[in-house]
């Protein structure tokens, strides 16, 4: 069906830093304004230059005939900018000849899906698609995400469309910029029915094709009003499940209840509340566009993190024993214990950043190592068995399947079977990330960029702790400098994209993690443009 997109006024055209929009593989934006130092970066101009630089990079890549209409499939999280860039890209990817199916509301691991689909009434496959979010973000801002068949796309190709969209945008200023009527070749579909159809079938499987296998399990699913409300009436109803309790399924772009990340404490605490308040076997809970998920135990107990790697680690090394199981740089120690001892498997630490982790896991498989599993401590996870998309929908789906499994085999105790899985993993007694910010004004800066006095910061930190004999340096490290010692271990690294050198400490009592973060802020006194203010109050004496 043919969907107009609103006309609008024609705006006057400001100079645009385009490659100041990369974050990592997406590209993100403020695009509602209102919130001070903030003006809009995502106009509609910038944005349909963007989905017009998209257009162009994929059809170099198809390189299809002529006869052949390339396809691009757009949907949104729920965002209050969401319909505005909607059109506009729809605007972009139109004016490039492309064919345009707008999927409405949708999660990001949809679009990678509706690349993969294989069904013409849905007007799939798409040979690219593009989702609207800004995962956790505030309101106020938004960005892109965008797929093939191969999967995302990487840095390298952002920083090619960015560089594509800028010289795009330069013939807007030169010849006059108009808002004109995509209508002619934008389709509508109901796409998320198809995605979420094969999420139950997989379900259905894997408790031996039962119909209802999740009959009688009350599972709650805080959604946090972003995208994720689906997967309570269109997943857990179909298998039986009951899901009253469930909260905040509304899209609501202002996200007035909480935050909707799986790692921010309030939101893990209202999934919480939600299923002991309801005595509920199961809570899941996703971030805005359904990329990230955790889930919470009839007890109460988060399973997010460290627990929900450990707990997809013996789901995975269970299905494929041995095999490598692929995190980012601050898991815990307690982490690789449980993976390599307790379930034989072996634990690759690598950087932080899901693409980094994933891309990763692909690395190893093609040098002959076998990996099934790439996730980050942010619920970003990704199985091989899912073409190594990341979605926190299917790595709930994993969970339902061993819970469906168990009740099919005469086993009645619920969510037990889940935390069962994590038992004898090692926890700290204390965990906290201390964010220590680089002052890029600062004369100590000698005229190098944040990122050249960070690596200077880091550098200085592994020469000191070499000489100390109570700490110990990780063998093998992959980012920033990591350090055993007092029973815990601390990371000190850079962050992917700010001037901020985060610091994760871990250890088995406070005294001990004070005694880590002793070691940190001598070492590093010297450097005055590095705002310690955060670690000097985390060790002074109670």
């Amino acid at each position: 069906m043919a969907a107009a997109t609103s006309a609008t006024a024609i705006p006057s055209l400001d100079k645009v830093d385009f490659l100041k929009l990369q974050n990592g593989s997406d590209i993100r934006g403020v695009a509602i304004s209102g919130v001070e130092g903030q003006p809009v970066s995502l106009t509609e101009p910038v944005t349909e230059a963007i989905a017009a630089a998209f257009a162009a990079w994929l059809l170099d890549k198809k390189k299809v005939d002529a006869s052949r209409k390339l396809r691009v499939s757009i949907g949104h999280d729920s965002r209050i900018s969401a319909q505005q860039l909607q059109d506009a890209v729809s605007r972009g990817i139109a004016s490039a000849g492309l064919e345009v199916v707008q999927y409405g509301l949708a999660s990001t691991p949809a679009m990678f899906n509706s690349t993969l689909t294989e069904d013409e009434a849905f007007l799939c496959p798409a040979d690219g698609a593009i989702m609207i979010t800004a995962s956790h973000l505030p309101y106020n801002r938004n960005g892109f995400k965008f797929f093939t068949n191969a999967g995302g796309l990487g840095k390298s190709d952002i920083k090619d469309i960015l560089e594509r969209a800028a010289n795009i945008y330069s013939g807007f200023i030169a010849k006059g910029y108009s808002v004109k009527n995509a209508s002619d070749s934008v389709k509508k579909v109901d796409y998320i029915t198809v995605y979420t159809s094969d999420l139950v079938k997989a379900v259905r499987k894997a408790a031996g094709n039962i119909e209802k296998p999740l009959e009688g399990f009350r599972i709650i699913v805080d959604a946090g009003n972003g995208a994720g409300g689906f997967f309570a009436a269109k997943v857990l109803e179909p298998l039986g499940a009951i899901t009253s309790g469930s909260q905040f399924l509304e899209p609501d772009g202002m996200f007035p209840n909480h935050i909707p990340n799986p790692e921010d404490k309030a939101a893990m605490k209202a999934i919480t509340e939600a299923v002991l308040s309801k005595k509920a076997d199961l809570g899941i809970i996703f971030d805005t566009d359904v990329d990230r998920s955790a889930a919470v135990d009839s007890t109460g107990r988060e399973l997010n993190r460290n627990r929900l790697i450990a707990l997809m680690s013996a789901i995975v090394l269970d299905e494929h024993p041995g095999t490598t199981i692929v995190t980012d740089s601050v898991t815990s120690d307690g982490l690789t214990s449980f993976i390599e001892r307790k379930l034989g498997g072996k634990h690759h630490r690598f950087k932080r950043g899901y693409k980094n982790v994933i891309d990763e896991a692909i690395r190893l498989n093609s040098v002959g190592e076998e990996s099934h599993l790439a996730m980050e401590t942010s619920g970003h996870g990704a199985l091989k068995e899912n073409h190594w998309l990341d979605d926190g929908a299917y790595l709930m789906v994993k969970l339902l399947n061993k819970l469906a499994s168990a009740k099919a085999s005469g086993r009645g105790d619920g969510s037990k079977v889940l935390t069962d899985l994590v038992e004898g993993l090692e926890e700290p007694a204390i965990a906290v990330e201390l964010r220590l910010k680089i002052n890029q004004s600062h004369p100590d800066l000698k005229g190098r960029s944040f990122r050249e006095y960070g690596e200077a910061v880091l550098q200085h930190l592994g020469n000191s702790i070499a000489l100390s004999p109570k700490l110990q340096k990780a063998p093998v490290n992959y980012e920033g400098v990591r350090v055993s010692g007092f029973g815990g271990w601390f990371l000190l690294r850079l962050s992917l994209h700010d001037p901020v050198l985060p610091l994760n400490i871990e250890a088995p009592s406070h005294e001990d993690a004070v005694k880590l973060g002793l070691e940190v802020a001598s070492a590093v006194k010297e450097f005055q443009a590095l705002d310690t203010s955060a670690l000097d109050k985390f060790v002074q004496p109670r």
